[in-house]
């Protein structure tokens, strides 16, 4: 692990081609990994339309939260064709690295208020941003966590209740990123955003995130993990009943944030 923290682990500067390489979770020799992502880009024409069509594809992917005894790899993901935010993290990054355009996640935590809908048995929660090298800049969006029926549901249900907040989105969110800049589900992630707690920097994948210094400072690990695997089953059926049931009646008196 000494030697694995030393590639992984230098300052976070604008090295794009830094950002380009394997990592545990990160295999980008994978073969069934390469021939997806060759499928998916053969076609495209420029570096733009392969990163929307491997952010396409992932955003398909139906969001969950399943039960973990450890973090997925990229292959894993790809196999199973669904997942969380980190899972479907790891998998947009090891395709758009594979594609030769560097990529990693920047980890936020977010006011656990945000999650309202979902469960309400968490301080903070844990965000990780795509960022992508694109046109000389790095973009970031979240957009990919949320299939399209999942992120409908849920806008339209924040507006049902009346709600700002909730289900891991904002009501105003937006629900595409299109390779033309940032684009948030939960609104900007800075200071201006009354969800934003704290910006844990750049990592390579989730594993790197929860062997950090700073995320170890902040949680226990193995404690955090087990949290997120009881609450699991309950976001699973808030998540079932999102989908399938019509929005309650608003109530008059709620709050909008």
């Amino acid at each position: 692990m000494k030697q694995l923290a030393e590639v992984l682990l230098p300052p976070d500067a604008p090295r794009p081609r830094r950002w380009l390489g394997s990592t545990p979770l990160l295999d980008l020799e994978d073969p069934r990994l390469r021939l997806r992502v060759h499928a998916l880009t053969q076609l495209c024409t420029s570096e733009r339309d392969k990163a929307l069509a491997l952010y396409r594809f992932v955003k398909r992917m139906p969001v969950c939260r399943p039960f973990k005894a450890r973090l997925q790899t990229a292959r894993q993901v790809l196999d199973v064709g669904r997942g969380d935010a980190l899972d479907k993290a790891t998998l947009l990054v090891a395709m758009l690295r594979a594609a030769g355009i560097p990529a990693r996640i920047r980890c936020i935590t977010l006011d656990g208020r945000i999650l309202r809908g979902l469960t309400s048995a968490l301080r903070e929660a844990n965000r990780p941003l795509v960022e992508l090298w694109l046109d000389g800049e790095w973009q970031q969006t979240d957009t990919y966590i949320y299939d399209a029926d999942t992120m409908a549901a849920a806008r339209q249900r924040l507006k049902d209740l009346g709600w700002e907040w909730g289900y891991g989105i904002h009501v105003e969110g937006r629900m595409l990123w299109q390779a033309e800049g940032s684009a948030f589900v939960g609104g900007q992630p800075d200071a201006s955003n009354p969800m934003f707690v704290q910006d844990f920097g750049c990592f390579d994948d989730p594993l790197h995130y929860i062997s950090s210094p700073a995320y170890r400072r902040r949680y226990n690990p193995l404690r955090r993990l087990m949290h997120w695997n009881v609450l699991a089953p309950f976001i699973e059926r808030a998540w079932r009943m999102l989908r399938e049931q019509p929005a309650p009646p608003r109530d008059p008196s709620s709050k909008t944030s």
